[in-house]
């Protein structure tokens, strides 16, 4: 169930959203209030789930992490136990991104960040030989459009 947010509070998570890491006067400054209201409602915000943690926006290319692929997988296999032990696999590879199980044809989609077209096929040959799966596509990223940690608040 959302939680109930005024005006307010959407101002403060658009300024956190923005720039986590300033402070709490400039967030105050910047949505019109004054401190201690802000750091409550930050803080009330944090104890309903509404604010997780804080993280560090890293630039994959400057890591060497250039190479991006959305990799589509079908599986047969849809007991409990093969998809407990796909997604502990999954969880355990810091090269995927995002992971997500879908409607229709196509049932996992996954956002896979590496170096090169070698260290996909060391992923990719890692994951099956860890995980039986029925038919995998890699779709390679040629551009990045649009990335954003900002939602719409």
């Amino acid at each position: 169930m959302p939680v109930r947010l005024d005006a307010l509070d959407r101002k403060i998570l658009s300024a956190l959203q923005e720039d986590a890491s300033q402070s709490l006067d400039d967030i105050a400054k910047e949505v019109g209030s004054s401190k201690t209201p802000v750091w409550n409602r930050i803080r009330k915000m944090r104890e309903a789930g509404v604010i997780g943690r804080q993280t560090a926006i890293l630039d994959p290319e400057a890591l060497g992490l250039g190479t991006c692929f959305f990799v589509l997988i079908r599986t047969s296999e849809h007991e409990s136990e093969w998809q407990d032990k796909f997604l502990g696999v999954l969880r355990a590879r810091p090269e995927v991104l995002e992971a997500h199980r879908l409607a229709g044809e196509i049932d996992y989609i996954l956002k896979v960040r590496v170096a090169n077209a070698r260290a996909y096929d060391d992923f990719y040959q890692a994951l099956i030989s860890e995980v039986r799966i029925y038919n995998v596509t890699a779709l390679l990223s040629m551009q990045e459009i649009k990335s954003t940690t900002i939602l719409p608040v």
